[in-house]
């Protein structure tokens, strides 16, 4: 799997929300539009450019999978977070870059569309940005790779997961493994383009512990005029006698995110290895 970070951090004394995603994927989204549109209208509506547009692929096309990700945690004191571009979405890294440097210092974040100029950004945890201008690394796509292995970890949802089942979003006690892999591994074939494909690999792993909670978030819509529930499962579980290939689909999903609304940051986990 082929990926990009980008990554903010903001120097400042004013709090951002609890939950930044909707904000941040808005203001993205409207510099986004003003970095890549080519059309006198400015309209998406009938657009002849929407086949090459990079505002039109990840904010507007219907029935389509949005090949990005948001990644942060919940109440944070100041702005820090990351943006995830897989496939072949890394080719436009340099749209999303300036977009985000849009958003910092013309645009503004919040309702008082507060502009800033003390932040950093970088790409891949390298700094991109020298006296006020962009400097992109020559080569910044990067292919996740696993170096090692471990049968038992822990599996911490640092922000709330959205996993259906039997048509209906899991709330904690009847989450199982399969469902968690099951979930990257259908997330990975739909970045790379692929259809549905069973999980080739027999899911060895017990559940030994469960300290789950289901936290309620919720984000306002101005576009729909309505308020979209985000709330998902929250806290972590053990894990024992994981099977290699079971390992390696986690340790994907920390790159991925599970579940939906992985756009606006929901879904991420981490994989931590039990030192018993």
């Amino acid at each position: 799997m082929k990926y990009t970070k980008s990554s903010i951090l903001i120097r400042s004394t004013i709090k951002p929300p609890f939950f930044i995603g909707s904000q941040i994927r808005g203001a993205l989204g409207y510099a986004l539009k003003k970095v890549t549109c080519i059309n006198p209208s400015y309209q998406c509506n009938g657009c002849f450019a929407t086949n090459n547009c990079l505002y039109y692929q990840f904010y507007e096309e219907k029935n389509s999978f949005h090949k990005y990700r948001l990644d942060y945690e919940l109440g944070l004191e100041y702005y820090n977070f990351d943006f995830y571009l897989f496939d072949d979405a890394c080719e436009k890294l340099p749209y999303v870059v300036s977009a985000f440097y849009m958003m910092l210092t013309q645009n503004g974040l919040g309702k008082e569309r507060t502009t800033y100029k003390d932040f950093d950004m970088y790409v891949n945890d390298s700094s991109c940005i020298e006296n006020n201008q962009i400097i992109l690394p020559k080569e910044y796509i990067k292919t996740f790779q696993i170096e090692t292995i471990s049968k038992d970890v822990t599996l911490k949802f640092i922000t709330p997961l959205r996993i259906k089942k039997e048509n209906k979003f899991v709330r904690g006690d009847t989450l199982e493994l399969k469902d968690i892999i099951n979930s990257i591994y259908q997330r990975q074939m739909r970045l790379l383009g692929a259809g549905y494909k069973k999980f080739p690999y027999k899911i060895e792993g017990e559940i030994v512990a469960k300290e789950l909670h289901y936290k309620e978030l919720t984000r306002a819509s101005n576009r729909q005029k309505t308020t979209m529930n985000l709330g998902g499962i929250m806290g972590h579980i053990k894990i024992k006698n994981l099977n290699k290939e079971s390992y390696e689909v986690l340790k994907l999903g920390e790159l991925l995110g599970v579940g939906k609304q992985t756009v606006f940051g929901l879904g991420r986990i981490e994989v931590e290895e039990i030192n018993e």
